[in-house]
């Protein structure tokens, strides 16, 4: 097997194992966020999208940052005697301008470093993707529905991508991905409007 297979496969699987768990809310997500990260920049890395590659340094930050938020914020309550995760929100809408402007600062940024500094065929789909990438880890760290949205996009525009790139069963989990992406968002946005 070359190299491309190994870790498209090994990726997949952790992406799988990773995107079951966001959707079931367990904060295991977290500790799955930490390896994947490692396999999906070698492969980044070796396919040229660079941008994909350095955002996976930042997932691994933001995984600990999400660790330690949905661990902090879990509460007990007297059902459940153990901790149980707390509650999904709704993103706030006065939130939303700030979103908006820290992923068109990151993408220009990002864009501006890859044609600058980089070979990249694809500089302004690598950078749109981890912007919104981005934007969408902290969202999740924040438990807001709406984060599966931006990730819907961010799987859309991947999986094309990733074919263009000639990594088919990466843009394959993507594409997955997109349609888990209307699950989730389906299933956070029915446990948000549930009485906590």
């Amino acid at each position: 097997m070359d190299w491309k297979l190994i870790l498209q496969i090994a990726g997949v699987l952790l992406g799988l194992l990773y995107l079951w768990l966001e959707y079931r809310a367990d904060i295991r997500l977290w500790i799955v966020g930490l390896v994947m990260p490692v396999v999906h920049g070698t492969l980044y890395f070796k396919a040229g999208l660079y941008a994909d590659c350095s955002m996976q340094v930042y997932y691994v930050l933001a995984g600990l940052y999400g660790w330690a938020v949905w661990h902090r914020t879990r509460h007990t309550t007297p059902e459940t005697p153990k901790k149980a995760p707390a509650a999904i929100v709704h993103t706030p809408l006065r939130q939303v301008p700030g979103l908006v402007g820290v992923y068109l600062a990151a993408h220009a940024a990002i864009y501006l470093l890859l044609v600058h500094f980089t070979n990249s065929t694809v500089p302004f789909w690598d950078a749109a993707t981890t912007a919104a990438s981005i934007v969408a880890m902290w969202m999740l760290s924040r438990r807001q529905v709406e984060q599966w949205l931006v990730w819907l996009a961010v799987d859309v525009v991947t999986a094309g991508l990733y074919l263009y790139k000639e990594i088919p069963l990466t843009a394959g989990l993507y594409a997955l991905y997109s349609a888990l992406a209307v699950a989730g968002y389906l299933r956070w946005r029915r446990q948000a409007a549930l009485p906590a």
